[in-house]
């Protein structure tokens, strides 16, 4: 259920690598911070990187999109991402900065085929692309991972791409 969920939040397939915490995209290249070792990659068509816990109760998500970049604000990129989940209640939102850019935070609860979950959004625009973080966690248990998720948010940092 982690792992479908996380596959709806994403948009746009191509071929990322990640190497040194570094994510090479065609058209991008951008830092994110530390992948607890106790996560594992699973390969999700319409996103850059994502990772679930075994068993798969948790799930982290990132993505960049730059050739459909849309220059809309980040509210309205936020709400793209609730797309396919109901009875969305949204607890916080918030903005803060971001590798030199305004980034908006949000916290909600939804539901994906009957079930709830808690999630974590993070979006972010720079350099003519949008960036993209999600965190998926079931409801209650939504504290046990979000430290991680804030340092692989935190971590956040454009690169120069050649």
């Amino acid at each position: 259920m982690v792992v479908i969920a996380v596959g709806l939040l994403a948009g746009g397939c191509r071929s990322v690598n990640l190497h040194d915490g570094v994510v090479y995209t065609p058209d991008t290249r951008y830092r994110v911070g530390p992948i607890p070792a106790d996560w594992h990659q699973v390969n999700l068509k319409d996103s850059d990187f994502s990772w679930v816990t075994s068993p798969p109760a948790f799930a982290f998500w990132v993505n960049s999109t730059c050739k459909e970049y849309e220059d809309v604000p980040l509210v309205a990129l936020n709400r793209q991402l609730l797309i396919g989940f109901t009875d969305v209640q949204k607890l916080d939102q918030r903005t803060q900065m971001l590798d030199e850019r305004e980034a908006l935070l949000s916290h909600y609860i939804v539901k994906m085929d009957g079930v709830a979950r808690e999630l974590a959004l993070v979006v972010v625009k720079k350099d003519r692309c949008i960036y993209d973080f999600a965190y998926v966690a079931p409801v209650g248990r939504y504290p046990d991972r979000l430290e991680q998720f804030h340092a692989l948010v935190a971590g956040f940092q454009t690169e120069p791409h050649q």
